[in-house]
């Protein structure tokens, strides 16, 4: 007797947020100058929403002026593999409440450049699914 696992399966919301709080590194998709760009960030989760840190440029300015962005997150095995994706609404966190909640999720930038803004992705609607291989 053989049994069958569905080789494609979605992920619960809850399911997605656990997954990408497992991790630390995503793909931000927004547009500069009318076409798709793709930046790989690192990030945290934070009350539901993705929190990164950038410097002054075209992350900034596009998440600014294109507000509506997308956000990637995956990872595999041999065995199985799995995407959540965020639809969502970017803004520059200004607030000395909103800073110091950001200051507080201690997400320190990879690099030795200057990464003195956050952003917050705030969701409109998360997605995910999971894949057994073979």
């Amino acid at each position: 007797m053989s049994t069958t696992t569905n080789p494609v399966s979605i992920l619960s919301e809850p399911e997605c947020w656990d997954l990408m709080a497992s991790r630390a590194l995503g793909r931000l998709v927004t547009s500069v100058d009318g076409l798709p760009e793709i930046f790989p960030i690192n990030y945290v989760v934070q009350r539901r929403t993705i929190l990164f840190r950038t410097a002054e440029g075209t992350k900034m300015v596009s998440a600014v002026i294109n507000d509506r962005v997308l956000f990637e997150v995956d990872d595999h095995n041999v065995a199985e593999g799995w995407s959540v994706i965020v639809k969502g609404v970017a803004r520059v966190v200004r607030s000395d409440e909103d800073l110091a909640e950001a200051h507080r999720a201690q997400l320190l930038p990879w690099t030795a450049t200057s990464k003195q803004h956050y952003v917050r992705i705030k969701p409109v609607g998360v997605t995910g699914r999971r894949f057994v291989f073979g």
